[in-house]
């Protein structure tokens, strides 16, 4: 079962996807105003008996972030040894993760447009699992990990690389430019291990691949990154963890390949689907 935030007529609404279109269930769930409100209650088992053999009732609407209120997003950056390796510091792999937050307004949704400011035009793709968190817990460890996951979704974690360097020790400011990157289209229930264990993120520009590797290969895999970030504070269901990217971005070619208006960037995974953008500048 697929589960989006969606809208249609100037109206949000939230509910299953199917291959016929959406099944707004919002109106069943009163208690529930929100796709986030039904993570945060364990209500995606529910969703999911609700929408069956249930008629669509929106055939065309546009995707929204698929949690567009989500109050904390924590991202893991470089996460693959070959994405270690594209520094060319001579470190070897960092003993402890490297994190930074973005904040819901820097993303939008499937088959919207990635947006490049004015300001800079270092605009660049990183395609990312994402995980959401269903069930709260502070120094998890990582043989419970996968039980406090909800949901997984697909990340393309949009940077403005020039501003990361505008100061020494954060990457913020480059990190959150509004609607610099996308989550979605979806989210999917998380059941199995396989569904993580076995995945792969493959980022294509344009049609050309660009990054394709496993979740498998990360340095710090999934469940210690849930270990480590609930060592000092407590994980809430809504939560999400970017997991973290890939070599091949378009920084780490030699001239740089930045993204440009009329761009088509693709995140695919395996198991969850594929989140489309493309690249507009903005209006100003």
């Amino acid at each position: 079962m697929r589960f989006a935030t969606f809208s249609t007529e100037g109206a949000r609404h939230y509910g299953a996807v199917t291959d016929d279109g959406f099944i707004a269930l919002e109106g069943l769930f009163p208690q529930w105003p929100t796709l986030l409100d039904a993570v945060q209650a364990g209500g995606l088992a529910a969703l999911g008996d609700a929408a069956s053999g249930q008629s669509v009732t929106h055939k065309e609407a546009s995707y929204d972030m698929v949690l567009p209120n989500a109050q904390r997003i924590l991202c893991v950056g470089v996460n693959f040894p070959d994405r270690n390796a594209e520094y060319k510091d001579g470190t070897a792999a960092p003993k402890y993760m490297s994190l930074f937050p973005r904040f819901a307004s820097g993303f939008t949704g499937h088959n919207r447009p990635l947006i490049r400011p004015p300001e800079n035009h270092t605009l660049d793709y990183e395609g990312e699992v994402a995980i959401v968190i269903g069930k709260a817990g502070r120094r998890i460890s990582q043989e419970d990990a996968y039980d406090h996951i909800a949901a997984l979704t697909i990340c393309n974690e949009g940077t403005i690389r020039d501003w990361l360097r505008h100061a020494k020790f954060n990457v913020t400011q480059g990190k959150n430019w509004d609607n610099s990157g996308a989550i979605g289209p979806w989210i999917v229930p998380f059941t199995d291990a396989g569904q993580l264990d076995d995945a792969r993120i493959i980022t294509r520009v344009n049609g050309e691949e660009r990054q394709n590797d496993t979740l498998n290969r990360m340095m710090f895999p999934i469940r210690r990154e849930i270990e480590y970030i609930s060592t000092f504070m407590t994980l809430q269901p809504g939560d999400i963890i970017v997991t973290g990217t890939p070599t091949g971005a378009g920084a780490r070619f030699d001239p740089p390949r930045y993204l440009v208006p009329g761009d088509v960037v693709e995140v695919e995974v395996n198991g969850i689907g594929t989140l489309r953008n493309t690249v507009e500048d903005e209006a100003v």
